[in-house]
């Protein structure tokens, strides 16, 4: 399996970093894992110039930034975990420039010529915030939950680590969530009766 992480944090050893390399050290002994640190790219927002739309070919966006290769990383990918830290009950302006670049995903949405590069890829949310859960990453789970049904993707996992205040202070609530992702993970590649 081949795993791509989407790391949406321009702290690159910050609380969502700390989080997502425990991950990645986790499955990395059993599958291929790939990161994308967005912060480390050229990746500017949709210009909602709707070339993708009129292409007829969902996937293809005309701009010259690292977006389509990206973009492309994440259709070859067996599966794909978005990593961000909250910011303003949302993602950061890091990943969501990405999210909105979803958007050249699909073409014909809501009508019979509906088609979608990221039709049943399973998909993951890991975010860190500073606060607690309740009120405050209900929007983030929410965003990314209709992020993959735009898209009839499947969510195999949203996981939030709240009360993060520095990575040395995680302590084992980074690898208990790790794990819990880890295990989410391969119960997808366990045949299902």
């Amino acid at each position: 399996m081949n795993v791509l992480t989407i790391l949406g944090s321009p702290r690159p050893k910050g609380n969502t970093a700390t989080v997502l390399a425990a991950f990645e050290a986790l499955v990395g002994a059993h599958y291929a894992v790939t990161r994308i640190d967005l912060a480390q790219r050229d990746l500017n927002g949709c210009l909602g110039c709707n070339a993708c739309q009129a292409r007829g070919q969902p996937g293809t966006c005309v701009q010259a930034d690292d977006g389509p290769e990206i973009l492309e990383q994440i259709v070859v990918a067996d599966a794909v975990v978005y990593a961000t830290p909250l910011y303003a009950w949302g993602f950061s302006a890091q990943m969501k420039a990405l999210i909105d670049r979803h958007y050249c995903f699909v073409t014909g949405y809501g009508t019979d010529q509906f088609a979608s590069r990221l039709q049943g890829k399973p998909l993951a949310l890991l975010v860190t915030c500073g606060g607690p859960i309740a009120g405050n990453a209900d929007l983030v789970r929410e965003m990314f939950a209709r992020l993959a049904a735009y898209g009839q993707s499947r969510i195999f996992g949203t996981y939030v680590l709240p009360h993060c205040t520095e990575p040395d202070h995680l302590g084992s609530r980074a690898v208990e969530l790790a794990r819990q992702l880890g295990k989410d993970l391969a119960d997808l590649a366990l045949p299902h009766s």
